[in-house]
C-alpha cells in the first residue's frame, strides 16, 4: 500500500489540498439539504483535500415543509413552486461546501419528492416511491459507470430515519452500484447513520437556541448504537462551512446563534457535531484506529 492510501488524519492536515487527486466521491441524496444535515462536512472535507466529488439528488423536495411565512405558498398545497426554489437553496449550500460536481437523477424534476407514509404525495405519477424502480437504477448505474466513484454514500436500508424517498434511494443506489459492475466496480460503499452517543453528547451542549425550539431527549433523535458504526469522518475544521450550508437551506432549516443547533421545521433541536458518521456496506475497510473505527473513507483505495 503507498503512503498516500494509509494516510492518517494527522497526515492530511498537515498536507494540504490536492493530496486526494484522482480519487473521487459518489453522494446519493434523496431531497436538497439531506446531504447538507448528514454528509455536509464530508463533502467540504474532502473537496479541500483535493478529491473529486459529485453529489446526485433524487427530487426537488416538493413536499417539504416551508419555515416562516415569506416563502410559504410554494409548498406543493399552494403555488407547488417550492421545488423549483430548492434548486437555488442546493446551488447556494453545494457552492458553500466548496463546489462538487451536482447533478439531479434522471434530470431536473423527473422524479418528485414521494412525501411520507401514507400521505397523498406518494401517488403522484412522478413520485419517487411510485416510480420504476428499473428506470432510476438504469440512470444512477450510468452516473456511476460514467464517473467511476471510488467511494458512494447513500443511507442505510431504513433511511435513517424511514423516509420513503430515502429508502428508495437505498435500495436504487445499492442496485445501481452492482448494475454498473461490469462498467466499473466501485471499491466502497457506506451508509451514512447518526451515532446516538454523539447525538447525546451534542445535545448535552447545543448552547444557546430559540426559546421556541423544542430540545429532545437523546434517544428521540434518530440514531445508531455507536457499536454499530465503522467509520467516522472528523469535520471540525469544516464546520463553518457546513452551518452555512445548512443556513442555505432557508426555507426547511433553521440554525442557532452559535451555530452549535439547527432545526427543521417541527422545531426540534439537534446538535451539529464535528464527526459525521458511516458504516461500511460494501468492499474491505482500510486503516483503522483503536476501537477499529475507519477515519478516511478513501483509505485503501488507489487512484488511477
Amino acid at each position: 500500500m503507498r503512503r498516500e492510501d494509509a494516510m492518517t488524519d494527522g497526515d492530511i492536515s498537515a498536507s494540504g489540498a490536492g493530496v486526494r487527486a484522482g480519487k473521487r466521491l459518489l453522494l446519493v441524496h434523496a431531497h436538497p439539504d439531506d446531504e447538507t444535515i448528514t454528509t455536509g462536512g464530508t463533502i467540504a472535507r474532502y473537496l479541500a483535500e483535493g478529491a473529486e466529488v459529485t453529489v446526485v439528488t433524487c427530487t426537488l423536495g416538493e413536499q417539504g415543509e416551508v419555515i416562516g411565512d415569506e416563502w410559504a405558498q410554494l409548498v406543493a398545497e399552494a403555488a407547488d413552486q417550492l421545488g423549483g426554489y430548492r434548486i437555488m437553496e442546493l446551488s447556494a449550500a453545494l457552492a458553500a461546501l466548496g463546489g462538487p460536481g451536482h447533478r439531479f437523477l434522471g434530470g431536473a424534476g423527473r422524479w418528485r419528492d414521494s412525501g411520507m407514509a401514507g400521505t397523498p404525495a406518494a401517488d403522484h405519477p412522478r413520485a419517487f416511491v411510485r416510480g420504476d424502480g428499473a428506470e432510476a437504477t438504469e440512470q444512477l448505474a450510468a452516473v456511476v459507470a460514467g464517473l467511476r466513484p471510488h467511494v458512494v454514500i447513500t443511507y442505510g436500508p431504513d433511511g435513517g430515519y424511514g423516509h420513503p424517498d430515502h429508502i428508495r434511494a437505498h435500495t436504487v443506489t445499492m442496485a445501481a452500484v452492482e448494475r454498473a459492475r461490469a462498467r466499473w466496480d466501485t471499491p466502497k460503499v457506506y451508509w451514512t447513520v447518526a451515532e446516538d452517543e454523539a447525538i447525546a453528547a451534542g445535545l448535552a451542549d447545543l448552547g444557546p437556541v430559540p426559546g421556541a425550539w423544542a430540545i429532545p431527549d437523546a434517544g428521540e433523535l434518530p440514531a445508531v448504537p455507536a457499536s454499530t458504526v465503522t467509520a467516522e469522518v472528523d469535520i471540525s475544521a469544516h464546520l463553518d462551512a457546513k452551518r452555512a450550508a445548512l443556513a442555505a437551506h432557508a426555507t426547511q432549516v433553521r440554525v442557532a446563534e452559535g451555530g452549535r443547533a439547527y432545526a427543521l421545521s417541527n422545531g426540534i433541536a439537534q446538535p451539529v457535531v464535528a464527526r459525521e458518521f458511516f458504516v461500511l456496506a460494501r468492499g474491505g475497510a482500510g486503516p483503522t484506529v483503536p476501537g477499529g473505527r475507519e477515519t478516511d473513507l478513501l483509505a485503501g483505495v488507489r487512484a488511477e
